[in-house]
């Protein structure tokens, strides 16, 4: 198991603040957050590159905080792959084999097994600046793996590639978090971890805002950037009556006087009201149901998603709602169409 508990570092005028995260052997963590949030740092300070102000680093209950970088059970790959020029890809993951006191024809086994692994036995006589982005990431993860980390660190591996270099990268994660190999992997985009996650840690401005199962996270977010991080579109700010909470109801009142009606008791008087996209249901006409947050809207857009459909419907305020493709066919869901929307109250979060 590898524990970080209470990291802090200083960067210039960056600080990274009381991080602690706890991940189990063959766990893939995606830590997500803007540019400058602190991700990378925090895969530095794991590798030794940077030097924490406190806290403390344990793999399986032991110290290793204060291990030189040789010595640390983690492999490092850069967004920018730095590659060795001058040698050719096998000499690159030959590189990482120097010091494990292998014979050449284990060495050279091991180069094989690693390139066949990764998908670049064809790329061995080539030199890096021959390679496209997607290939250069093969080689520096083959090179990395050659070390045998434990644990594997990823600065942005997808960045920079096309769609479908990105979705063959993606599946070569997959099968190497699958061999057992421990993954923490920085990204800025919500996506790329809800596909490959086993566990998500958010850092905003320094700080770890919120971690855990992707569903935990993506479901219940605990901020209003956690959320509209996560991709939730349908946030508004609402005023909540003290009169408002008969029969176990809350109603918050927008900005343009869209009532919402929630189960959770707000906090205080103006908080945030979410409703995930999933959860709303689009009808032709008002349904008899339970949900009793019930609009009349005009289909305002259509976007098509690989994981469905998003229409905006203009309600009173703009909703996100996400469809089926077969359902966008069957209601003859079309640009200015009237439509109703229908939520319930259990669907909606108080942030």
């Amino acid at each position: 198991m590898l524990e970080i508990k209470n990291i802090h570092a200083r960067l210039g005028d960056f600080r990274l603040r009381n991080i602690s995260l706890e991940l189990e052997p063959g766990d893939y963590l995606t830590v997500l957050g803007l540019s400058g949030a602190g991700k990378t740092v925090l895969l530095e300070v794991l590798a030794g590159l940077v030097k924490p102000e406190a806290g403390e680093i344990f793999m399986d209950g032991k110290d290793i905080g204060h291990q030189s970088i040789q010595k640390r059970p983690f492999g490092l790959v850069y967004q920018d792959m730095a590659l060795f020029p001058h040698m050719t890809v096998y000499k690159n993951i030959r590189y990482a084999l120097k010091n494990r006191g292998l014979s050449s024809s284990k060495t050279k086994d091991q180069v094989q097994k690693l390139a066949r692994q990764t998908q670049v036995e064809h790329l061995l006589d080539r030199h890096p600046g021959t390679l496209s982005g997607g290939e250069a990431q093969r080689v520096a993860l083959a090179r990395t793996l050659a070390s045998n980390p434990r644990v594997l660190l990823l600065d942005e591996p997808l960045a920079n590639l096309d769609v479908k270099l990105r979705q063959e990268l993606r599946e070569l994660l997959k099968k190497i978090n699958q061999t057992g190999k421990t993954i923490i992997h920085v990204t800025h985009d919500p996506m790329e971890a809800a596909t490959l996650s086993k566990k998500i840690a958010i850092i905003e401005k320094g700080e770890l805002i919120q971690w855990g199962k992707p569903e935990e996270v993506f479901r219940k977010p605990v901020s209003e950037f956690v959320a509209r991080f996560s991709g939730i579109k349908n946030i508004f700010l609402c005023e909540f009556k003290t009169e408002n909470g008969k029969n176990g109801l809350f109603q918050g009142i927008t900005q343009k006087n869209l009532v919402i009606r929630t189960l959770e008791e707000p906090v205080k008087p103006k908080a945030h009201l979410m409703i995930p996209g999933e959860d709303i249901i689009v009808s032709e006409e008002q349904l008899e149901t339970s949900a009793i947050n019930q609009y009349q809207g005009t289909l305002k857009e259509i976007y098509l998603l690989n994981h469905g459909v998003e229409l905006i419907v203009d309600a009173g305020e703009l909703f996100s709602v996400i469809v089926s493709k077969k359902s966008l066919q069957k209601l003859n869901l079309s640009q200015g169409k009237k439509i109703w929307i229908n939520f319930k109250a259990s669907a909606v979060r108080t942030l």
